[in-house]
């Protein structure tokens, strides 16, 4: 997994850009947040959950592996290391084994709680869309005292975009090149971070509009990007 001391700030993405689908300013603000590796360093959750996966099942399986490559869904992960037809109950058990493994060791990263609340500062809605377990995500937000408006789980990539356009997301922050298609697929103006397993120049090639080393540049920029939406 790269880690933020890796990626440099991208000092030329800083600032807001309009977006050609951008909601007008006569919309009230929503921003939409990834959560793996966005809002929730997961990663020791998530490797406590595969471990007691693989002990349960037999299966050898390398957790650095796992947690290099957060983002998509598990069973695009499980795929790797059980037979097709076995996915979709190990899938169920990993679900269910998570609760009481993964949920405690995840920490919030850098930024995120103050950028909900950048959101919420402004009188806007805040609301997570992922390709986690929904009942799984929001444990991780209750744990961590992370309160978005509404979580919508078990999206990923091009599908994130019909949440995020049901909301009415005007903005979408993730760190994985499927969550800058989510935002493209919505109109959203899409706000990367480098704390997830992509860097600045996979997540600019993707469609970036902005590159941030991670969220605790995210309410500055939030804020220059709420007054030039009003002006």
């Amino acid at each position: 997994m790269t880690s933020t001391a890796q990626h440099p700030v991208q000092h030329s993405d800083q600032h807001p850009r309009r977006h050609p689908d951008q909601h007008s300013h006569r919309h009230p603000l929503t921003v939409g947040f990834d959560l793996d590796m966005t809002l929730v360093d997961s990663r020791p959750g998530i490797a406590a959950a595969f471990r007691v996966l693989s002990a349960e099942t037999g299966v050898p399986i390398e957790v650095d592996l796992v947690v290099g490559r957060l983002g998509p869904p598990l069973e695009q992960e499980l795929v790797h290391w059980f037979p097709a037809e076995e996915v979709p109950a190990t899938a169920d058990r990993y679900r269910e084994i998570y609760p009481d493994h993964a949920i405690a060791p995840s920490t919030a990263l850098a930024g995120a709680r103050e950028s909900v609340a950048a959101v919420r500062a402004l009188g806007g809605r805040a609301i997570v869309v992922t390709a986690k377990y929904e009942p799984n995500a929001k444990l991780h937000l209750a744990h961590l005292g992370i309160e978005p408006d509404t979580v919508i789980g078990s999206l990923w990539a091009e599908a994130k975009g019909e949440a995020l356009r049901e909301h009415g997301a005007q903005v979408y922050v993730g760190d994985h090149t499927g969550d800058v298609r989510g935002a493209r697929a919505a109109g959203a103006l899409s706000v990367a971070v480098t704390t997830g397993p992509c860097d600045a120049t996979e997540l600019r090639t993707a469609g970036a509009d902005v590159v941030l080393e991670d969220l605790t540049g995210f309410p500055a920029w939030l804020a220059a990007f709420e007054a030039d939406r009003a002006a």
